[in-house]
């Protein structure tokens, strides 16, 4: 398997026979809580901007080859998805005060992007329909990652309250 190939499919979980989308965040998730908890949210942030700037590139790249538009064994989309995800999450998890809001974060934050990531309800929809190349296949998920975030804060608003 060559670098580029490795990166856009996540060191290979995309190429899972089954729900590589979510083969993808699976492997993802772990990768972005380490980051987080070791060091810090600024590098998350960072280590995202970065690999989807690399990623819409290589994108572009890779689907000049092969001629086909968003294949299911890219998901580096899936990784920088969940990883917004945590991050939207991520004050409201650590400032929570009820027992294992943070586990309830990577848990809700994790089936909240997935569910946005299939569903594509709305705008998330209309970038995956309308918007070609890298930038489309990165989109969706960038914005599934914030409405998943947003979805989890909601929820560890609503625990907390009943915590209260």
């Amino acid at each position: 398997m060559n670098l580029q190939k490795l990166f856009l499919t996540f060191f290979g979980s995309g190429l899972s026979p089954k729900a590589p989308g979510t083969a993808g965040s699976l492997a993802a998730l772990p990768v972005g809580v380490a980051i987080l908890y070791f060091l810090g949210l600024p590098t998350l942030f960072m280590v995202t901007l970065a690999i989807s700037i690399v990623a819409i590139f290589e994108i572009n790249k890779y689907e000049n080859i092969t001629k086909e538009h968003d294949q299911k064994e890219i998901v580096i989309d899936e990784a920088v998805g969940i990883w917004i995800t945590l991050m939207v999450a991520y004050q409201s998890a650590i400032s929570a005060t009820f027992p294992y809001a943070v586990y309830v974060a990577i848990g809700v934050g994790f089936g909240a992007f997935r569910l946005f990531d299939i569903w594509k309800p709305s705008t998330i929809g209309w970038i995956d329909r309308e918007i070609k190349g890298g930038l489309g296949v990165m989109g969706d998920d960038i914005m599934a990652g914030f409405a998943g975030g947003f979805l989890t804060v909601a929820v560890i608003i609503a625990i907390e309250k009943m915590y209260a």
